[in-house]
């Protein structure tokens, strides 16, 4: 016969010993979806501006590709607008590094994206009525993005962007595809 004390342990063994699930992770929004898109523009303006105050605009780079795409834990579809030929797509952090940064033998028809001389980058999701969908633990925006330089020159590019939450809560880019426009007249 069992005593009372026992009987109290044997029954909190057996609740240790069940599964534990993990808490269901918190509905994405389309305002965190906004603030990440948001996020890599203001990222994009911040390595160019590091880079022409002589700082340490690598670094910057470094720590914004950590926060903005989601290297780290899972794999990323990154097609970058400028990208062609073997290198056309980045699935590691240095293909992405040399992309916005350029200086990296293994890509050497990389010139720096992120560092010509881009001033102010917006975006907007016009694909549908809001452009953005969210299924789950990932969301899709598809829209254009619009750079514009020092000189007030804008160029604008077509992007898909897709987010996936990461385990510390954060959206991340797990697909970042981006072109220039077609133009059938061959402008």
């Amino acid at each position: 016969m069992y005593s009372s004390y026992k009987f109290s342990f044997l029954v909190l063994m057996l609740i240790a010993a069940l599964p534990v699930h993990a808490a269901e992770p918190k509905p994405i929004t389309e305002a965190e979806v906004n603030a990440a898109q948001q996020a890599w523009c203001d990222g994009l303006v911040k390595i160019g501006k590091v880079h022409k105050e002589g700082g340490n605009y690598r670094a910057i780079a470094s720590t914004l590709l950590d926060d903005l795409y989601d290297y780290k834990e899972g794999k990323v579809f990154f097609k970058p607008t400028l990208a062609f030929g073997k290198n056309t797509f980045r699935p590691t952090k240095q293909g992405a590094l040399s992309y916005f940064l350029g200086g990296d033998k293994e890509f050497p028809e990389d010139t720096g994206f992120a560092l010509k001389d881009w001033v102010k980058v917006r975006y907007d999701n016009n694909a549908a009525e809001n452009g953005i969908q969210i299924h789950g633990d990932l969301a899709i925006t598809m829209g254009n993005v619009y750079l514009s330089n020092s000189k007030g020159d804008e160029v604008m590019v077509d992007k898909t962007f897709v987010f996936r939450r990461c385990s510390d809560g954060k959206l991340r880019l797990c697909v970042h595809k981006s072109s220039l426009p077609f133009d059938p007249v061959g402008k």
